[in-house]
This record gives C-alpha cells, sequence and structure tokens, in this order.
C-alpha cells in the first residue's frame, strides 16, 4: 500500500502566488514521496485531500485483488 503524507512548507519555500498573498505556510499531499495535491492554504484542507487519496488507494487496492481472486 502507498505511504500518503501532509508535507508542510514555510518561508521562501512556499510558492510566490501564496506568499504575495500573505501566506507564509501551506502544505500539500505527497503519495510515496511524490506532492500529488495542493498547495492548501491550510492543514484542515490538506487532511481532507490526505482522506481523498487514501480513500482512493484503497479502492484501486480492493479492485486490483478483485483480479487475482
Amino acid at each position: 500500500m502507498s505511504h500518503v503524507d501532509v508535507v508542510s512548507l514555510i518561508g521562501t519555500a512556499v510558492p510566490e502566488s501564496l506568499r504575495s498573498e500573505g501566506h507564509m505556510a501551506c502544505w500539500f499531499v505527497a503519495v510515496d514521496g511524490v506532492m500529488r495535491s495542493g498547495p492548501f492554504v491550510s492543514r484542515d484542507a490538506a487532511g481532507a485531500s490526505k482522506s481523498i487519496w487514501l480513500l482512493e488507494l484503497a479502492r484501486r487496492q480492493r479492485d486490483s485483488n478483485q483480479f487475482l481472486a
């Protein structure tokens, strides 16, 4: 199963488009170390996206196991 993380960025690592709006931190969702969604301006939004990724990955795993049976 894939590993899903919420990754935070602060300061100059935050994309310029968000910094210009005054955001000094943002969050991304990484799947197996690859940024897959974001940037999000709240941890809660990133957490919701992580939940969606986990559900989708579980569905894919279930579907691939059906072909093996």
